[in-house]
């Protein structure tokens, strides 16, 4: 087992992952940083071999001619290809195509559909379903046949806007979302939310989001994690689509400039060091706090546990001040069943992993603890 510390701009920050597809991507880019990462899939992609609705649709498609045929994602994109051409359709799908104008709602779409020996004749630089529904909405649409491949989801406001105006409008359910394969993971990383125990949460669509919070609300700690998405821990989301449901919920989310998954990274990268980072001068040189994780006078990062890491964050506020183990109970635990005598447990655990440092941790007899200040 190789025992090298991690390295990285996130030593120290637990960072939760959402995603079913891409997963592994999302989570080697977050660990090559130095992240600690937290898996639960909040839902799971159905198969679209057995699927009848998309067999439906792509009947009704193949009925009479398209005008518009929309592309949402390309792994959407190529799964409604690959499912045609299994059923014997694929050819003829793509003449119907080839013969409407289609429309991509960014560079994945795209590359899928030019990929596929089709060339797209518009998309909106915003790579939204908004940017589409505009650019359709400015077209003579009485009459005319749309298809529209949605990407997990129904499209309901974009297929109500288009039939409101007179257009047969063909949703094609390329993919559609399931309850995850594990779904204790998912409860798992709703209570550690509310722990405090995440520094950030990462998002890759809307469905997700959605269940992840109906998951806290099955648990009866919906308003619990809401409380910490807006205080404590950090949404990340990979576009403005995705992170919808949290803003509607009253949560600030960040989101990157380009909606890819190492944009959202660098996004994270940036942002858990500016709010989760403090150096302070101690008495054995710089102390640096990151997340869970601290560096004593440049040498290596040490990992804490969680209450570890919040009781040395709490001491380093004021190096030198003297917290009574009431103050440390009510500033660290809140207000649990936690008593005087597991203070006294953590700072001793705190010591331990501080190895030679724990020198820096001083208990003054009746009064409680505190950080060495420098000299």
């Amino acid at each position: 087992m190789d025992s090298t510390p991690p390295s990285g701009p996130l030593v120290g920050f637990t960072v939760g992952v959402t995603a079913a597809r891409r997963r592994e991507e999302l989570v080697a880019l977050l660990r090559r940083r130095g992240a600690r990462v937290v898996e639960a899939p909040a839902l799971r992609i159905l198969p679209l071999e057995d699927d009848e609705a998309l067999r439906r649709a792509t009947a009704r498609c193949l009925a009479a001619p398209l005008d518009y045929v929309v592309a949402t994602t390309g792994v959407g994109w190529r799964g409604w290809l690959s499912a045609a051409d299994g059923w014997g359709y694929g050819g003829r799908l793509a003449e119907v195509c080839r013969d409407a104008v289609v429309l991509t709602r960014g560079p994945k779409a795209t590359g899928a559909v030019r990929a596929g020996g089709l060339s797209e004749t518009f998309s909106p630089a915003t790579e939204t379903t908004d940017g589409l529904l505009t650019w359709l909405l400015a077209r003579d649409l009485p009459g005319k046949r749309i298809a529209v491949q949605e990407h997990g989801v129904p499209l309901d406001g974009f297929t109500a806007a288009l039939s409101e105006r007179g257009a047969e409008v063909i949703p094609v359910p390329v993919y559609r979302w399931g309850p995850p394969g594990d779904p204790s993971a998912l409860s798992r990383l709703v209570e550690q939310t509310v722990r405090r125990e995440l520094h950030a949460l990462t998002f890759t669509s809307a469905p997700a989001i959605t269940a992840f919070l109906a998951a806290s609300t099955e648990l009866g700690l919906g308003d619990e994690v809401l409380a910490r998405l807006r205080e404590d821990v950090l949404s990340v989301c990979v576009g403005p689509v995705c992170a919808r449901p949290l803003e509607e919920a009253g949560v600030a989310v960040l989101c990157p400039e380009r909606g890819r998954l190492g944009a959202m990274v660098r996004t994270l990268e940036d942002a858990l060091p500016a709010r989760g980072r403090r150096e302070v001068l101690s008495g054995a040189g710089v102390l640096v706090l990151q997340g869970n994780a601290v560096l004593v006078d440049g040498g290596p990062a040490v990992q804490l546990p969680p209450l570890l890491a919040a009781v040395l964050r709490t001491l380093a506020e004021q190096p030198g001040r003297v917290l009574s183990r009431a103050e440390l109970l009510r500033r660290v635990w809140g207000t649990g069943r936690a008593d005087e005598h597991a203070v006294e447990a953590a700072v001793a655990r705190l010591r331990a992993s501080l190895g030679g440092h724990a020198r820096l941790i001083r208990t003054v007899p009746k009064r409680g603890y505190s950080l060495v200040a420098a000299p």
